[in-house]
């Protein structure tokens, strides 16, 4: 009787039934191109900014980037939280509970976008100077972020409802939202800048621009749910599941969290060190900046798969069909392994054509561009298990697990590395800038190693026996919330 219904149960949703490499492809190539585009905008502004205004304007986005960051790691705190819960309440059949993950992602998201962009905007100056702005990166950073934070409302729905969207079974209008943001962002940008001559505050423009036609369009979905069932008793019932939610997107948090505090390090350490080379302060911030938006360009496509392959974790694991989650990670680390594999490949052995992308007006600029990139980026292959492997681990409910990962990498090893490493002395001089360069395939190593012992460990719980098997294991109930 049991197997009887958990097969019924399984059969009134696809993620329950469905040929896993179908559902991937369903769920995850959305979630790939989603993740893309949003990483274009960053991209896209790079690119116009180095055309038009040169490695300065470049440089001031480098300083605003740990404040979109900021607000990228409370968007995912709410929205990836959100899509997990909803998609484990999903696999167990309780409903309320599902409609209050949605609820949860709407208001906490539009309260959370103005509360940052109120906090950017009084604490501009100092937030810049803190984030390794010089003198001559300033103006264009205060003017490019004045900017951006009066659009943060639009950022914050455009990562915020994206999570209970896809969920929700609709994959392809997140990416149709994203797309059409995007596109508007690539159309406007060249006009600003190259055009109307609007240097960075014409890229900031365009950026918000695009965002809020995502954004618009992402809110015009919430009359469409399918799976879920809004009302005011919902969303005043909602706060009682807020700090379930809150666990279950602590993962994503951390990382983006961890990341401004990186960034924030590693911009004041490249100005100190490039202040005592040739390269001098402001080359060596900027040329950096631009390898780790090409990097998250990269990520995008494994924080894509990861979020498409979530609600699969989630559901199976819910319904206590485990072979399918084992499943889902198996393939989704092999795509994974493959698409870093590729980029590594690109990087090293076309450095130089990549970074002129960017501008080529300053020959050391270019320089230690193209060394950034055959360095910091050395280890891009082993990057996919870490990734997926944590994503697994908070799809799944074991959020500490997920978190201490996350924590592990950045603030653990490539935070020490970081300050470490520049101070060695090999053959009678300091590493210096290259010991910073140095920090990150260091931590992408030693995570990597890290993250496969936690899945040996939360092997038994995670690929176990099915309930569709035999009888529903107590497992099943056991997520560490």
């Amino acid at each position: 009787m049991q197997q009887a219904n958990t097969e019924q149960i399984t059969k009134k949703n696809i993620l329950g039934y469905e040929r896993i490499g179908k559902l991937l492809l369903k769920f995850s190539l959305p979630g790939i191109i989603s993740m893309l585009v949003n990483s274009l905008y960053n991209i896209v502004d790079q690119i116009f900014i180095g055309q038009g205004v040169g490695y300065l304007g470049n440089g001031a986005t480098t300083v605003i980037f740990p404040l979109t960051t900021i607000a990228l790691a409370f968007s995912l705190l709410i929205g990836d939280g959100a899509a997990s819960y909803l998609s484990l309440m999903l696999g167990r059949q309780k409903q309320e509970e599902a409609n209050k993950a949605v609820a949860i992602a709407i208001w906490c998201t539009c309260l959370m976008g103005v509360l940052i962009g109120a906090i950017f905007i009084i604490f501009l100056e100092p937030l810049c100077l803190l984030f390794g702005a010089t003198e001559l990166i300033l103006p264009y950073a205060k003017e490019y972020g004045l900017i951006i934070a009066l659009g943060m409302p639009f950022s914050a729905i455009s990562v915020g409802f994206a999570g209970f969207i896809r969920a929700d079974g609709s994959p392809n209008y997140n990416m149709a939202g994203l797309l059409a943001g995007c596109i508007t962002n690539i159309i406007l940008d060249p006009i600003f800048i190259l055009v109307f001559k609007m240097g960075v505050a014409g890229a900031a423009i365009a950026t918000i621009i695009g965002q809020a036609v995502n954004a618009v369009i992402y809110a015009l979905y919430i009359p469409r749910l399918k799976t879920v069932k809004l009302s005011k008793k919902v969303f005043k019932e909602s706060p009682n599941a807020v700090l379930k939610v809150f666990k279950l997107g602590l993962s994503s948090f951390i990382n983006q969290a961890l990341i401004v505090i990186i960034i924030g390090v590693q911009n004041n350490l490249l100005k100190k060190y490039g202040a005592q080379s040739d390269y001098g302060a402001e080359i060596p911030m900027t040329a950096l900046g631009v390898t780790m938006k090409l990097f998250n360009i990269i990520m995008a496509v494994l924080i894509g798969l990861s979020s498409g392959s979530q609600p699969i974790w989630g559901y199976n694991y819910g319904s206590g069909q485990r072979d399918r989650v084992k499943k889902t990670f198996y393939y989704s680390t092999a795509v994974g392994t493959i698409v870093m594999l590729i980029a590594f490949l690109i990087f090293q052995i076309f450095p130089y054509q990549v970074v002129s992308i960017f501008g080529n007006d300053n020959e050391l600029y270019v320089d230690f561009s193209v060394k950034c990139l055959k360095i910091y980026l050395m280890l891009l292959p082993i990057s996919a298990i870490r990734m997926i492997g944590g994503s697994l681990l908070q799809a799944t409910g074991n959020a500490m697990w997920a978190s201490f990962l996350a924590l592990s990498k950045q603030v653990i090893i490539q935070l020490p590395a970081m300050i470490l490493l520049p101070m060695l002395i090999i053959n009678g001089s300091i590493l210096g800038l290259d010991g910073i360069l140095w920090a990150g395939p260091i931590s992408d190593l030693l995570s990597c190693l890290l993250t496969i012992i936690i899945l040996l460990f939360k092997g038994k719980n995670l690929f176990g026996v099915t309930a569709v098997k035999g009888e529903h294991t107590e497992q099943i109930d056991k997520i560490d919330y």
